[in-house]
Formats: structure tokens, C-alpha cells, sequence
């Protein structure tokens, strides 16, 4: 099995509607006409993806005060999403793909290398959706530390 086909600037990024951690559906085109910074993750409570999470978390105001929404991503039930979010106060949605449709549309699930094997699984990567609903900024494989101090960047955020 191969890595599903990667998203590249000027594409339209596809459409999705998913539960998040409430139980509510969220669809992308609730944000149209905003700037959405979408990401995908491996697991809930991880210690890599709570790193991220909570980067995101701790640089969301300065990513909404630039017009960003931010949404997370990963297979993990709305149970596991709700109990990540409390424990580490996240302050964005995150969203529940238990049948990784969604990850396959953006290219964020295939084949990576985790200590040094092989192996198919989430492809840990962020996808920047201006307010046309085109990409613009994707990144796959990104690291969990540094990775929004090196978004910010990305989008000319750091002053």
C-alpha cells in the first residue's frame, strides 16, 4: 500500500463533515469565507500529539488575531477527543475520522517510518485552507515540536 495522492497549492481542499469532540458536525464549509488551519494527528494523548496540540493551543490567539481557525483531526473516537481536550484545555475543535476518509482525501495516511519500520498509519500533517476553500500552505510530515513557531513563520506571522 502507498501513500494516498498529496494535496498541493491552488487544489480545493476537500470537503468534509465529521463529529467532533461534543458530538457536533463540523463541515469545513462552515468556515468559508475564513482562513482554517487544519491538522491532522496520530492519537489523542500521545505524547507527541499533545505537544502539537497543545503549540496550537498556545498560540491560538495569535493565530486568530491573523483570521486562522484551527481544527485537529485524528481517528480517535469523540470520547477520546473530548477527555484529550479537557485534560489539556485545548481551545479548538477536534475532530473524529474513525474511518480515515478524510485523512485519504488530504493524503494524510499511508505509509511512514516509525523506528525505522514501515509501517501505514496517520502521516502527521497541516493543511493552511484560505477564505476560497483552496490550499495553501501544505506540509506533510511535520515534526510535533516547533512545528507552529515554523507554521507562524510560514504565514508571516512573527513580527
Amino acid at each position: 500500500m502507498t501513500t494516498s495522492t498529496r494535496l498541493e497549492v491552488g487544489q480545493t481542499a476537500p470537503a468534509f463533515t465529521l463529529d467532533d469532540q461534543d458530538g457536533a458536525r463540523v463541515s469545513l464549509s462552515d468556515f468559508a469565507g475564513d482562513k482554517v488551519v487544519v491538522y491532522f494527528y496520530p492519537a489523542a494523548s500521545t505524547p507527541g500529539c499533545t505537544t502539537e496540540a497543545c503549540d496550537f493551543r498556545d498560540n491560538i490567539n495569535s493565530l486568530k488575531s491573523a483570521g486562522y481557525t484551527v481544527i485537529g483531526i485524528s481517528k480517535d473516537a469523540a470520547p477520546a477527543l473530548k477527555k484529550f481536550q479537557s485534560e489539556q484545555g485545548l481551545n479548538f475543535p477536534l475532530l473524529s475520522d474513525p474511518d480515515l476518509a478524510v485523512h485519504n482525501a488530504y493524503g494524510a495516511f499511508g505509509e511512514k517510518s516509525l523506528y525505522g519500520k514501515t509501517v501505514m498509519g496517520t502521516i502527521r500533517s497541516t493543511f493552511v485552507v484560505d477564505e476560497t476553500g483552496s490550499i495553501t500552505l501544505p506540509l506533510y510530515n511535520v515534526k510535533a515540536s516547533g512545528h507552529v513557531a515554523s507554521l507562524r513563520k510560514k504565514l508571516g506571522l512573527d513580527a
